[in-house]
């Protein structure tokens, strides 16, 4: 039996590109889908959301928890929402799916997370203990919460402006004045 049969060629004939600056999971991360507004808006999203969970998370003692636990599962969850929806954008996986679902996704995940993350900085406004960790918290809790509304604001202005596909008009094979004779 010869050596071909069994074994392959363990070296690449023809290597990819260089290995550089750009290489493993960087070459993937583009930021190109998201341009001006959207991109700030996002990122802030995300860093917003994240000082909410951080500062939330340094609390080490409440009297009412109820509001302080919802204000940790939402902050928590809308930071990873945000870091899911820049991961499509900005990802080939942007590329693997139909650009309109994403779109509604992103649509429908702002505007529950934006009303969710109201809610509950309001919640937690009303019973919090009044330690510079909390404050800090529901600031930036309602700054999240008006970013992502500000951006399904965005979303709705954006599609407001784009054309709307008529429908044609149906084809009549009578004359209108004509009369079943």
């Amino acid at each position: 039996m010869e050596n071909g049969a069994v074994y392959r060629s363990t070296t690449e004939a023809h290597p990819g590109p260089a290995r550089g600056a750009r290489s493993g999971l960087v070459a993937y991360f583009n930021l190109r889908r998201l341009k001006g507004t959207r991109l700030i808006i996002k990122l802030l999203q995300l860093v917003l959301s994240l000082l909410a969970f951080i500062c939330e998370e340094v609390v080490s003692q409440c009297t009412l928890c109820g509001g302080l636990y919802f204000f940790e599962f939402v902050s928590c969850s809308a930071f990873l929402l945000s870091l899911l929806m820049l991961i499509v954008y900005c990802t080939p996986v942007y590329d693997k799916v139909d650009p309109a679902k994403v779109k509604s996704s992103d649509f429908y995940i702002t505007v529950g997370t934006g009303l969710v993350f109201l809610v509950a900085s309001i919640l937690f406004a009303l019973t919090h203990d009044s330690t510079p960790a909390e404050l800090a918290a529901i600031v930036f809790g309602f700054l999240a919460s008006f970013v992502f509304l500000s951006d399904f604001f965005l979303m709705v202005y954006e599609k407001r402006k784009e054309p709307q596909p008529r429908k044609p008009e149906a084809t009549v094979n009578e004359p209108l004045n004509a009369q079943g004779l």
